[in-house]
């Protein structure tokens, strides 16, 4: 019997040593930020004993920092009501995460009330609590459009997975449009009639900014960073631009709910540039990575994709009706869990209050998913000579003294197009130079946009020569 006890002693003092090492292992890893790894160790203790304060802590942090934040609060409640140093930091941050605005707005204020006390730095805290606030604020601004579908794809080839109508132009991956290799982000949007693209890559501030390019010819021309604010703030990404011509979606990792949000703006003719951008908010946006926004006005369906409650690899996308004007929840007369469960689109039937429009809606997806799209022709040129007749190559004019206008009016549209991309560079140099620059540069551009202008007048007055040169051989 005693040989059995002292053996049990061993045994135990051997198996707690590997605990020990284990658990110590554990700490390590979580200090160097490898959440992942040290998670079941600590999943093991935090179950084990779960009114450990420090156990609850670190595995609600790794919880909260590998996608599980409805697991990581309960787990950094208790390590809070331990009052485990930096429990409220964390405990706020997984509130956050699952849509408790409020609760996280109560515990970063606790939280810096009392770092003042020990007069410790608040700005990380404080920071915090201000996006909580915002989010709050859009909580209670949550848009009641109905979501129709949702499939989740890879997020590697994402793209593919929209069917959108040939009338809304074209989505590529950057590598796809451009024919190169490599990890590159960006995504391009070409328009309908293809001569014109906006697309995303990285810029001067070495983030990811977004480009146009208009196409000269056969020819794109430079690329020029859109004006305005749009690229001002983090990576800019995922362009997409309503048939308006005007109306641009495309998300940002810069201020928001979290991760990229999608934005959306307005050229302004007046100012050459972008109305400040606008949060489109929830559902669309998430504490997640929200982007890729796109209205198919042709088949009456918009399109995002979400990374919210996804594996690592994987991209919701959801598809939804789009409203003809923002049309918003009554957050004072809804119950709150309800609120919440629409921001975070947990569930689509919650969003249906018509089945006739879903089932319609439903419809135009499935021919959209089925249609297959006409390949587009390869063509020289587009030039309309009447209501009823569009010429595609020289071949097709009938009338000599036509063709040779048309190859002067060919040679004159490339000169004018190329003018034009050289006119938006200055103004683009313009709206960043300083005052010097900007008595420097506007004599310039003023000559050029007089230019420009006579351009577009001898441009539209050859053209009526071509025509009538080709209408007079056709009778």
């Amino acid at each position: 019997m005693k040989r059995k006890y002292i053996l049990f002693i061993i045994c135990s003092f051997f198996f707690g040593g590997v605990s020990a090492q284990t658990l110590e292992q554990a700490r390590t890893l979580f200090t160097k930020g490898d959440y992942e790894q040290a998670k079941p160790v600590f999943q093991k203790y935090a179950k084990s004993q779960p009114s450990n304060g420090n156990y609850s802590y670190w595995y609600g942090v790794c919880c909260l920092k590998t996608g599980e934040p409805e697991e990581a609060v309960k787990y950094l409640e208790t390590a809070v009501k331990r009052r485990v140093a930096g429990g409220q930091l964390y405990l706020g941050q997984a509130y956050n995460d699952t849509y408790r605005f409020e609760d996280a707005v109560n515990c970063f204020e606790e939280y810096i009330a009392d770092l003042s006390k020990r007069k410790r730095s608040t700005e990380e805290a404080e920071a915090l609590l201000e996006k909580s606030k915002a989010d709050l604020r859009m909580l209670k601004g949550v848009e009641d459009v109905c979501i129709i579908d949702s499939f989740v794809v890879d997020k590697a080839n994402f793209l593919s997975a929209y069917k959108i109508s040939e009338e809304s132009g074209k989505l590529f991956t950057f590598n796809e449009f451009f024919q190169t290799e490599g990890d590159h982000p960006g995504t391009v949007y070409e328009t309908e009639i293809g001569n014109k693209i906006y697309y995303s890559e990285k810029g001067e501030r070495g983030n990811l900014d977004i480009f146009s390019k208009n196409k000269l010819l056969n020819e794109w021309s430079n690329g020029h960073p859109l004006p305005g604010s749009i690229n001002e703030s983090g990576n800019a990404n995922y362009p997409f631009v309503l048939s308006d011509g005007v109306t641009i979606y495309y998300a940002t990792d810069g201020e928001g709910l979290g991760g990229y949000d999608i934005f959306v703006t307005r050229y302004n003719t007046n100012t050459d540039s972008y109305l400040t951008p606008e949060n489109v908010g929830m559902p669309f946006n998430s504490p997640y990575n929200d982007y890729m926004y796109v209205i198919d006005e042709y088949n009456n369906l918009g399109w995002f994709a979400s990374d919210r409650f996804q594996p690592e690899e994987k991209v919701c996308i959801y598809v939804f009706i789009p409203n003809s004007s923002k049309q918003t929840y009554n957050y004072e007369a809804m119950d709150p869990q309800q609120m919440i469960r629409l921001a975070q689109i947990h569930s689509l039937k919650e969003t249906w209050k018509d089945e006739n429009t879903v089932t319609e809606a439903l419809q135009r997806l499935k021919e959209a998913i089925n249609h297959k799209p006409q390949e587009r022709r390869v063509v020289d040129f587009e030039f309309v000579i009447d209501d009823s007749t569009t010429y595609y190559q020289l071949s097709d004019f009938k009338s000599p003294k036509a063709k040779l206008l048309f190859q002067s009016y060919r040679q004159l549209e490339k000169d004018y197009l190329q003018q034009e991309d050289k006119l938006n560079g200055l103004r683009q140099q313009y709206a960043s130079a300083n005052q010097q620059g900007k008595e420097k540069l506007a004599p310039a551009i003023l000559d050029l946009e007089k230019r420009i202008l006579q351009m577009n007048e001898e441009l539209d007055a050859l053209g009526v020569s071509v025509r009538n040169a080709e209408k007079t051989k056709s009778k």
